[in-house]
């Protein structure tokens, strides 16, 4: 099992998750983040002040999915949140040793 974090642009959570029941992933735990990276926010004028905003909102999306899917479900995300513009987001991809659904005592893949 394989667990994918993917920090994206808020404005393209709605596509992902349409991509992701479209390659058939099922279960996904969304959060709304703030942070930066390489763009390191930007300035805004607000009644006449300059302000610096260097936490920019994004949105952080964690799923586990079985092996056979990682790689399907990599692509759905990449596939409709990338603009080719700074802040696009990251993708982190971990191994998962055990999965345990808590209502039945299902482990592994079948608790997904």
């Amino acid at each position: 099992m394989q667990k994918i974090e993917a920090i994206i642009q808020p404005s393209k959570l709605d596509a992902v998750k349409d991509a992701l029941v479209e390659a058939g992933i099922s279960g996904i735990t969304i959060f709304e983040a703030r942070g930066h990276g390489r763009q390191k926010g930007h300035t805004e004028f607000y009644r006449g002040r300059e302000y610096a905003v260097d936490l920019l909102p994004k949105v952080k999306l964690e799923l586990v999915v079985s092996d056979e899917l990682k790689d399907k479900a990599i692509d759905a995300i990449i596939s409709v949140a990338r603009t080719g513009r700074i802040g696009d987001g990251k993708i982190f991809v971990s191994r998962i040793d055990e999965a345990i659904r808590i209502r039945n005592d299902e482990r592994g893949e079948i608790a997904l």
